[in-house]
């Protein structure tokens, strides 16, 4: 999987901001919550069109980008 099967970015979207894949939703607001002290079930409580499903991908991809910049690194 990548992160354009779950996330898209169109300038005429939220200004072209990378939004979950058939929402309105920045994937920022993701990371922005979870910083913050939101949990999982919030997020979802407070942006339901964002299916679980993309936010486990996104998460797994982020971790497998993060690894891959570590193991690079060392």
């Amino acid at each position: 999987m990548q992160f354009s099967d779950v996330l898209s970015s169109d300038p005429e979207v939220v200004s072209g901001a990378v939004v979950f894949k058939g929402t309105r939703v920045p994937v920022e607001a993701l990371f922005e919550n979870l910083r913050s002290g939101m949990s999982l079930e919030e997020f979802f409580e407070n942006y339901p069109t964002v299916e679980r499903a993309q936010v486990d991908a996104v998460l797994a991809l982020a971790s497998q980008d993060i690894e891959q910049k570590i193991s690079r690194a060392a």
